[in-house]
């Protein structure tokens, strides 16, 4: 599947979901170790979410560590340091929502990946930590095929 045109190699991909807890951050991490020098990578949420520790676990597993990771708003990273992004992807419905908003005043390229949230699996430890597997392994996917590109072009 061809990436519009219009969506060229982006130099600052931010990620986005609702609490900046699990998903975006998941996301944003792997990303990152994809494009250690490449990209300048970053996540935010429509609220402001904890760490989930079961998100730390799996990207734990990964040999990735996002437990320095602080969940931040879409209003703390702009006032933090602005938001010059030229790509924002949104992994769920309300930070789609908001990422349209911004993007009347900011010229970045928004893509929607609808991500479940794991969170409200229910079940063992096991359980849930499958769950999170899961959305990690969907967004790993997602992010080698569309950034795989860059890799070729930056480098």
């Amino acid at each position: 599947m061809e990436a519009p045109p219009r969506a060229r190699n982006p130099q600052a991909v931010l990620f986005a979901c609702g609490l900046n807890s699990v998903r975006s951050p998941m996301a944003q991490s792997l990303l990152q170790q994809m494009f250690p020098q490449g990209l300048y990578v970053r996540s935010a949420g429509v609220k402001k979410g904890e760490l989930d520790p079961f998100a730390v676990a799996v990207m734990a597993e990964l040999g990735q560590d996002i437990s320095g990771h602080k969940p931040m708003t879409f209003e703390e990273l702009d006032d933090w340091e602005g938001l010059n992004f030229d790509l924002i992807i949104t992994l769920s419905p309300e930070a789609h929502h908001k990422a349209l908003e911004l993007t009347r005043t900011l010229a970045a390229d928004v893509e929607y990946w609808p991500t479940p949230d794991p969170t409200g699996t229910e079940g063992s430890r096991e359980q849930k930590l499958a769950a999170y597997r899961e959305v990690c392994d969907g967004l790993l996917m997602r992010i080698r095929r569309r950034f795989a590109k860059v890799g070729a072009a930056n480098g």
